[in-house]
């Protein structure tokens, strides 16, 4: 029996650019040590089997249609529902959630939490954070913080006990879009999702602006 109420599979058996910004205001449950860890979603990133940013870009065979069993990003076909989590730097866990039906790849990554339950709890797990702002404002400090590990890489995010529920009570949040953060390819697809002004958000930078920025200062130096 589960805290809250799991988002059911056919949530996530959706179009990506659907469920992305519609897991805003949703939140992200962790049920683990005696403790109920939860937070708010206020940030996510959508990748597709057709972007060059995916984890699984190229492992579909271009001639046959055929999903090449090869490297971790064949779990991005897995069924709608299934954790993704891969390792960053050597040291972050990031979660993505499996999108679209079997077969097909796509995912969307949680980028930032507003943490709203076992707060205490989450600083234990993140002891260098120095407030309640920086304990989930990024994808590595929400997973460290919720304890979420490769552990739960091929799990089902539909049931207990790593899962998404409604936020309790719902209400609707103004989400604007951006180019993605941390990525050189597909800078140009506004699939980044927040709450615009929100504390938790993550402070990183938009990959576009990031790549302008880049070009002005080469300029600048010629």
């Amino acid at each position: 029996m589960t805290a809250y109420e799991p988002l059911p599979p056919a949530y996530f058996d959706r179009d990506t650019l659907a469920v992305a910004p519609e897991l805003i205001g949703k939140w992200l449950v962790h049920e683990v040590g005696g403790h109920v860890l939860a937070g708010r979603i206020v940030e996510t990133e959508a990748y597709t089997q057709d972007d060059p940013a995916f984890h699984g870009w190229g492992i579909v065979d271009r001639f046959t249609g055929l999903i090449l069993p090869q490297g971790r990003g064949y779990g991005l076909f897995r069924a709608p529902g299934t954790a993704y989590v891969y390792l960053i730097y050597g040291a972050f866990w990031m979660l993505n959630v499996v999108t679209e039906r079997e077969g097909v790849g796509a995912s969307v990554l949680i980028r930032a939490l507003e943490p709203t339950r076992g707060v205490d709890a989450m600083f234990g797990r993140r002891p260098q954070a120095k407030s309640e702002r920086d304990l989930c404002s990024g994808p590595g400090k929400l997973a460290q913080a919720l304890g979420i590990t490769n552990a739960y890489h091929g799990t089902d995010l539909t049931a207990g006990p790593l899962y998404f529920a409604d936020a309790e009570p719902e209400r609707t949040w103004p989400i604007e879009a951006s180019s993605r953060i941390g990525i050189t390819r597909g800078t140009e697809h506004p699939w980044r999702f927040f709450v615009p002004g929100h504390a938790h958000v993550s402070p990183g930078v938009p990959s576009d602006v990031a790549a302008e920025r880049r070009r002005a200062r080469r300029a600048g130096k010629r």
